[in-house]
């Protein structure tokens, strides 16, 4: 979740330049990263994480080796270091948790450590639709904070840096900009690249997601702030400084349209932003900012905040099994389009308050959500482009699935056991 749809006007104060951007070639499943919309659009062919991902290869050259599947959690969340639950001493106001991320990004460019940051700014008509920008003074980063909803082609600007003589440079993106940019990175010709993912899952249109807000408010214009929470609440903030919260379950979902979310985000397997140095989000926080140290560069990120930040060890409670099989079993049900939402209007205050009581917790809840995902995934693609399965759905995603009796039917699996295409298996059909 950080971009938005469509032409967009880069902020004058912190972008490149005035004109808009273009609109982006029609590609089948896009998020319109922005490699499309580079002088060799022909690339998305070979960067896309939609056509053919190869994670094993991409881990090993951004950390040293690929997941390894004994270590615990890495076949959920990736290759890494250290799980920590975080937080600033002091922080940054109006950020979207502490602001972990803009200071990290702060703290390269004070240092000199990068020559500027690609990141999202919010467009001057829309705090919601999301820019791609380029900073290179760390205050103008606070324009950066929050969270954005849509698609934003952050790596067009990738060109318009080397062409400005910027070497080192930071990247601040969702999993499907930072895959496409790791499959590209040997050739970008950068001297040093930190890149600074965050979880994404469940990404829409700038404009659906304003339906979204109507839903939720009377005055949706006046919310200033959206945060899917851990405690299984929504935080939703007011310009007039209100705040309340909603529980998932009293989301109003069920009045969404069924395409609300595309098949690209509904069959994304990369939740937790695998290809990232450091992931920075929420999920086991337990109320914290969760990071995911995954490399020595991500070691060195952290390293940039000593004496402003709290680490701890992440905690983990409850089960996620009956959640993560009553999940599956909702989506399985659904003709296409979102889970059906089955439990009656009387039960749902009870469920609410239960759930962060006796619910999945810390770790156990970033475990639930990663399979979950996983799940959509392959019942998605199955109903929709049973064709594309045997390309897009890397091998560690059967191994989550598999508890909850989901296994790949013939042709749906790749073949080689490492999670990489056999010969001749490039399957792009769609």
């Amino acid at each position: 979740m950080d971009g938005g749809a469509g032409a967009t006007r880069v902020h004058e104060p912190l972008g490149l330049a005035a004109d808009p951007l273009a609109e982006a070639p029609h590609r089948d499943l896009c998020t319109d990263c922005g490699v499309s919309r580079s002088a060799d659009p022909k690339r998305c062919g070979r960067a896309c994480q939609f056509i053919a991902p190869d994670y094993p290869r991409l881990e090993a050259a951004a950390h040293g080796r690929a997941r390894d599947p004994a270590r615990p959690d890495e076949v959920h969340f990736g290759p890494f270091r250290r799980l920590l639950r975080a937080a600033l001493d002091a922080p940054v106001p109006g950020a979207q948790w502490t602001g972990i991320t803009t200071r990290i990004a702060e703290r390269l460019l004070e240092t000199g450590a990068v020559d500027a940051v690609l990141t999202v700014a919010p467009h001057p008509q829309d705090r919601w639709r999301p820019v791609p920008v380029l900073v290179t003074e760390p205050g103008e980063l606070a324009a950066c904070r929050g969270m954005r909803m849509g698609y934003a082609p952050l790596l067009s600007l990738l060109e318009p840096a080397r062409a400005r003589g910027f070497r080192r440079l930071a990247v601040i993106g969702i999993p499907c900009q930072v895959y496409a940019l790791r499959a590209l990175e040997a050739e970008l010709g950068f001297e040093r690249l930190y890149v600074v993912g965050t979880p994404c899952s469940d990404n829409t249109t700038t404009e659906r997601f304003h339906e979204f807000l109507a839903l939720l408010d009377a005055a949706p214009e006046t919310i200033s702030y959206l945060e899917f929470r851990a405690d299984y609440r929504v935080e939703i903030r007011h310009d007039d400084g209100r705040v309340r919260t909603v529980p998932f379950l009293k989301l109003p979902i069920s009045k969404l349209p069924g395409d609300f979310f595309p098949l690209t985000c509904r069959t994304c397997v990369d939740y937790t932003n695998v290809l990232a140095d450091i992931t920075v989000g929420y999920m086991g926080g337990e109320g914290q900012q969760w990071l995911v140290v995954r490399n020595e560069r991500g070691e060195e990120l952290v390293s940039l905040l000593d004496g402003e930040i709290r680490l701890e060890a992440c905690g983990s409670k409850g089960s996620r099994r009956s959640a993560v099989a009553g999940f599956v079993s909702n989506v399985a049900r659904a003709a296409g389009g979102l889970p059906l939402r089955a439990m009656p209007n009387w039960a749902r205050p009870i469920v609410a308050w239960l759930q962060p009581r006796i619910g999945p917790r810390g770790l156990e809840f970033a475990r639930a959500r990663v399979e979950m995902k996983a799940a959509e995934t392959v019942l998605h693609l199955r109903r929709a482009r049973p064709r594309r399965m045997r390309a897009m759905i890397p091998d560690h995603v059967w191994r989550l699935v598999a508890p909850y009796g989901l296994a790949p039917e013939p042709g749906e699996r790749r073949g080689g056991a490492d999670g990489s295409l056999g010969a001749g298996e490039d399957d792009r059909g769609g």
